[in-house]
């Protein structure tokens, strides 16, 4: 379940919608989120456009990028290249150093940076960031820092 301080960042950015487009249920559906996620109900629920900005990176609009790109077979090349398991899914476009990557397994989020990261990520010696998807966008928007100012 989405926490209020995220529906709320995203109302007072005019970005939250109650109306859900077919389109984007289907897009999550193609992805095999559960859509009573809190993965789903962000990407069902927000929209800015094609991407999310903040600290200085954007995320993907997951339903607006399924509709209008290839974000499909990105996502299998990106596991593939990485050699990431096939349950994370990429949040960005991996630009850079990393890239945020959703795991639809367990709802968590993790930063895979390349290089050493990665392969200590991969070989089990590192954990997630981010133990579900609503903690990890309230880190992404900074929303823990304005409770605690």
């Amino acid at each position: 379940m989405l926490s209020s301080k995220v529906i709320e960042h995203c109302q007072n950015q005019g970005w939250w919608h109650k109306d859900v487009p077919k389109e984007y249920e289907e897009a999550l559906q193609k992805l095999n989120i559960d859509l009573q996620s809190d993965f789903a109900q962000f990407y069902l629920h927000a929209d800015d456009g094609p991407t999310f900005y903040s600290r200085h990176q954007e995320i993907y609009q997951i339903c607006w990028v399924m509709e209008n790109t290839v974000y499909l077979e990105d996502m299998t090349v990106a596991q593939l290249t990485l050699g990431l398991p096939e349950a994370y899914i990429p949040l960005d476009s991996f630009e850079g150093e990393g890239g945020f990557f959703y795991n639809r397994q367990t709802g968590e989020v993790v930063l895979v940076e390349l290089g050493e990261s990665i392969e200590r990520f991969l070989r089990g010696e590192s954990s997630p960031q981010w133990p579900d998807f609503n903690t990890f966008l309230e880190w992404y928007f900074q929303l823990e820092e304005e409770k605690a100012s």
